[in-house]
């Protein structure tokens, strides 16, 4: 099925998404560095830029070029679109204004797990994701939460194509030690997260789960270690998003 999918793809839709990507990687790059990553010329990196910039997908500052609004278009129509941003955001919301912290919504999409919604409590500390981030599943409570719930043939096909990359020392970067975790996460119905994509950031999540038996995402809450501790961090925020996992899933099954 690779093969065959390699074969039909189209060479110059790829290179222009992965230019798309390189400048988003970068914050911004110029055509003489696009032109190093890239085996092509320098006027067919321009051709490509000009048409992106045509269209409104990078803009141009200077001999600079950076991504576009238009993109934003093109994501917030595809959030819109999905039913479990619409029945979650609500309590996602509420979850921040109760507990104070950062709240969030992740679903898996080729793999990966992507931000579909977030929102802060009044003391939410900053972190590097945000709506749309593209994260590894095995290091995240969220990314953890899904792949308890997805079959063995599934992780492995995840694992085989990304790999367990550390990010941390706390990172599982071992294939039998995900999966024992993975079980006891769905013994649990709750994934905890310590520091092990960031240092400094624990995470407690729990499944979305739909009247078929599959997985639809998962939420979180997210903070400091050194609030998140105790019964606080292990009974009191796993009871809040279960709950409000609870009241979600009625509303994807019967909306």
């Amino acid at each position: 099925m690779a093969d065959q999918n390699n074969k039909t793809m189209v060479k110059t839709a790829r290179t222009t998404f992965k230019i798309l990507e390189t400048i988003k990687a970068r914050d911004e790059a110029t055509v003489t560095e696009l032109t190093d990553v890239f085996s092509l010329s320098k006027s067919s990196i321009h051709n490509y830029l000009n048409t992106l910039e045509h269209d409104g997908y990078v803009v141009k500052n200077g001999n600079t070029y950076q991504v576009g609004l238009r993109l934003l278009d093109l994501g917030g129509y595809a959030r819109h679109k999905e039913l479990l941003y619409q029945t979650s955001k609500d309590e996602v919301t509420e979850l921040a204004e109760e507990t104070g912290e950062m709240t969030n919504l992740l679903v898996e999409q080729h793999g990966r797990g992507i931000y579909l919604y977030r929102a802060n409590g009044e003391n939410a500390v900053k972190s590097d994701s945000y709506i749309g981030h593209r994260v590894y599943l095995h290091n995240t409570a969220l990314g953890q939460a899904i792949l308890a719930h997805l079959s063995s043939e599934r992780v492995n096909e995840i694992i085989d194509r990304y790999g367990l990359p550390e990010t941390t020392e706390n990172t599982i970067t071992e294939r039998d030690t995900l999966f024992s975790r993975l079980e006891h996460v769905r013994e649990k119905g709750v994934a905890f997260d310590d520091e092990a994509r960031l240092k400094g950031l624990r995470c407690v999540a729990t499944p979305i789960i739909n009247k078929d038996g599959e997985v639809e995402g998962a939420i979180s809450i997210s903070g400091p270690t050194s609030r998140f501790q105790g019964d606080l961090y292990r009974e009191k925020f796993p009871e809040k998003l279960k709950s409000a996992a609870n009241v979600i899933e009625l509303n994807i099954n019967y909306t």
